[in-house]
């Protein structure tokens, strides 16, 4: 006998259990008019029938392809207009997959670095990927977290210039690591007039000159670049096109800066300025 010929009738635990889904959902579906409540029985429970079953095994069939109740009701009903539904959903299900695939290639990056560095963008990870193990501290990767949040891939992959060079030239660490604790003394019993910030903020401009100046040598800027056109397409997509400038970047975390420390990092930024106005512009010959 065939099966739509087959009289028996199933109570809704039955009905949910052969669908896949729960009663509680099968009352729903009967609340918003997309299942017609059957009849009764003799014991005041519902009974379903053969056509519907059906019509709730393609309910659960759209429902499980991503369709929303509204668009599965209007598809079932025949109403024009569920092609431009469909469009919505395929253009949703294709967002969603290239976010899938974008915590797929930052979980591989994780397993395949083994540090949280593998959590940044790609850029960042490859300026950084071949340094020795314990060459990058976890203060550097925090920076560049922020860097990365504030200024995006590039401009952290640009600042990690700096790590290589702070990782490979001893000397360089030994004054970066003096000038920070220098600075931590920039704080609330400090004047923001004391002499010793724009001493400070003297010293710390050197250093990054020393600093870019290694740089320079090392031709990191221009490997960089090889690296930029490697991963073009990921510089564009990735981060949310958050852009400001450092004066700005200063306020944007929750910093507890002192009115020392506030002035301070304005001088740095003015002499930084003003250095990259008069300073050399010779060509690099990396």
């Amino acid at each position: 006998m065939p099966l739509s010929a087959m009289p028996r009738r199933i109570k809704i635990g039955d009905a949910a259990a052969f669908a896949g889904t729960t009663p509680r959902a099968i009352r729903h579906y009967h609340a918003i008019g997309l299942l017609d409540e059957p009849k009764r029985g003799s014991d005041d429970r519902r009974r379903y029938g053969y056509d519907d079953m059906i019509r709730l095994l393609w309910i659960r069939r759209m429902a499980d392809a991503g369709i929303s109740l509204d668009d599965i009701h209007a598809a079932l009903k025949g109403a024009t207009g569920i092609e431009q539904s469909m469009a919505r959903l395929e253009e949703s299900l294709t967002s969603k997959a290239a976010a899938i695939e974008a915590q797929r290639a930052a979980v591989k990056r994780l397993r395949e670095v083994g540090s949280p560095l593998g959590l940044l963008s790609p850029l960042v990870t490859g300026r950084l990927r071949d340094l020795p193990p314990g060459a990058l501290r976890s203060a550097d990767l925090d920076t560049l977290l922020v860097t990365e949040r504030i200024f995006g891939p590039l401009g952290a992959a640009i600042q990690a210039n700096r790590f290589v060079v702070l990782a490979t030239h001893p000397e360089l660490r030994t004054e970066e690591d003096r000038l920070a604790e220098a600075e931590a003394v920039l704080d609330d019993t400090m004047s923001p007039d004391d002499p010793r910030i724009e001493d400070l903020a003297a010293q710390r401009c050197d250093h990054e000159a020393a600093l870019e100046a290694t740089i320079e040598r090392s031709c990191l800027e221009e490997a960089l670049n090889v690296l930029l056109d490697r991963e073009d397409e990921h510089a564009s997509e990735e981060g949310d096109g958050t852009r400001t400038s450092a004066t700005e970047a200063i306020g944007r975390m929750p910093y507890n800066f002192s009115p020392a420390r506030v002035r301070y990092e304005e001088r740095v930024i003015e002499l930084l300025h003003s250095a990259d106005q008069y300073g050399d512009t010779n060509p690099r010959t990396c």
